[in-house]
């Protein structure tokens, strides 16, 4: 198989990564704020996003660091899109950020 696609192939396994991995911090985030054990949300959480994060690094990786560094990046990139359409609570998705005005 050709090498760059491989490596694209890696990138996009990196973001499909990040997304579950970042989704689901935002899942968790919303979900342990309202439960009565948040510690035990967060940790379990954690614990196993970064098992998922980390086995799925090792196979689309295959001991070699081109393709672990593409699926790294695909991880960054995932993490500005989740963010970006994830958005803070209480404010509506999508929405423009409404900036302050200069001083006079």
């Amino acid at each position: 198989m050709n090498e760059a696609l491989i490596l694209v192939l890696a990138g996009v396994a990196g973001t499909g990564l990040g997304a579950i991995f970042f989704g689901s911090l935002w899942w968790t985030v919303r979900r342990g704020a309202s439960s009565r054990r948040p510690a035990l949300w967060f940790f379990g959480s954690a614990l196993l996003r970064i098992s998922i994060i980390l086995a799925g690094f090792y196979f689309v990786s295959d001991r070699h660091w081109d393709r672990l560094l593409a699926c790294l990046l695909g991880l960054v990139i995932a993490r500005f899109l989740v963010t970006r359409f994830a958005g803070p609570p209480g404010e509506p998705h999508n929405s423009p950020v409404n900036e302050a005005g200069h001083a006079p």
